[in-house]
């Protein structure tokens, strides 16, 4: 059956693509926590066509991820049209393509973000990919940012274009290339583009509580939110976002439940990728599980040097025990 734009734009919550955390196990784990929508990591038109098998292996994804995307970046038409119909051999349930990264290497092939200063070139990508979604019956989203930088915001102009090349829903990252990650996105610009604009917008950037999604939803009125870094080391958010949505009250996560949540997702990743590879892997997502702790650092740093698993979620709980002691007693949290 397929998937509509209203099964993907209707008050969800997505998990933004994030290259090296959102693997096919980070999106499962992130799926169980309660993530509405997830979408692949970012995958090179061009390397579909030049080395199939070692990038479809990012689209590789379990069924239960459904409703599941693959996004797709670069910056020829006509390579999209080649690799549109490889991306679809994994069989997602929609395309998205990216038009927003800031990063050097994919800005100097003309993609990601630079497509913003090429908006003609981003429009044909946009209608040749969309020509051969549609009689498919899958659908097409575009994530792109506020501009190139502050003297050149255009995300209305770029928004309406797209609109019209064909992608049925649109993802704005408020910020431009120029700021990268740094400052605060400009929700208004979100605000704006939805006030313009016939087709589904979903806001992003700068959601990292409950509370800052309530926000969004309020002052942009956007359709649905994306959520990215703000989920890097706790993917609860995303049970403390359902709960809300299904009481209206911001539950607490406790320590127990957070290490159910890491151990699951170390798993995951072992069933997925082996034990070796899977301590290796996980070093990235467990200096984002103990940021901000008091003490983190320093069990990161043991972590490191670890290659035993029991050893490292040993290490990992008592952080957490701990933490939760400190809170109960008042404590203030260290930020590292």
């Amino acid at each position: 059956m397929s998937v509509t734009i209203k099964d993907l734009t209707e008050n969800k919550v997505w998990l933004a693509p994030l290259a090296g955390i959102t693997d096919n196990s980070f999106r499962s784990i992130c799926k169980e926590c309660g993530a509405d929508v997830v979408v692949s990591e970012m995958i090179s038109v061009d390397g579909l066509l030049y080395n199939r098998d070692r990038s479809l292996e990012y689209a590789r994804f379990e069924d239960p991820q459904r409703p599941f995307g693959i996004q797709l970046f670069g910056s020829d038409p006509e390579v999209f049209k080649k690799a549109i119909k490889i991306a679809l051999t994994k069989k997602p349930d929609f395309i998205d393509i990216n038009m927003g990264c800031p990063v050097k290497k994919v800005i100097k092939r003309g993609a990601g973000s630079a497509l913003m200063t090429t908006p003609d070139i981003a429009a044909d990508i946009v209608s040749a990919t969309k020509n051969i979604l549609f009689p498919l019956n899958i659908p097409l989203s575009v994530k792109f940012r506020s501009g190139w930088d502050m003297f050149s915001i255009n995300s209305l102009e770029f928004g309406k274009k797209m609109q019209s090349a064909g992608a049925d829903m649109i993802c704005l990252h408020p910020r431009t290339r120029g700021q990268m990650f740094s400052g605060k996105s400009n929700w208004d610009l979100i605000t704006e583009l939805k006030k313009e604009i016939n087709i589904p917008v979903i806001g992003n950037g700068d959601i990292i509580t409950v509370n800052d999604m309530i926000t969004m939803y309020e002052q942009t009125v956007c359709d649905s939110v994306m959520i990215g870094r703000g989920i890097m080391g706790k993917p609860w958010l995303f049970t403390q976002i359902q709960n809300y949505l299904n009481t209206g009250i911001i539950s607490q996560i406790t320590s127990e439940e957070k290490l159910k949540v890491i151990k699951r997702h170390m798993e995951l990743m072992i069933s997925d990728k082996g034990e070796r590879q899977a301590v290796f892997e996980m070093r990235t997502h467990f200096s984002h599980y103990t940021k901000g702790l008091h003490g983190g650092a320093r069990i990161r740093n043991k972590i490191n040097k670890l290659h035993n698993i029991d050893k490292i979620l040993l290490l990992v709980e008592e952080l957490y025990k701990a933490q939760e002691y400190e809170e109960r007693d008042g404590r203030s949290e260290e930020t590292e």
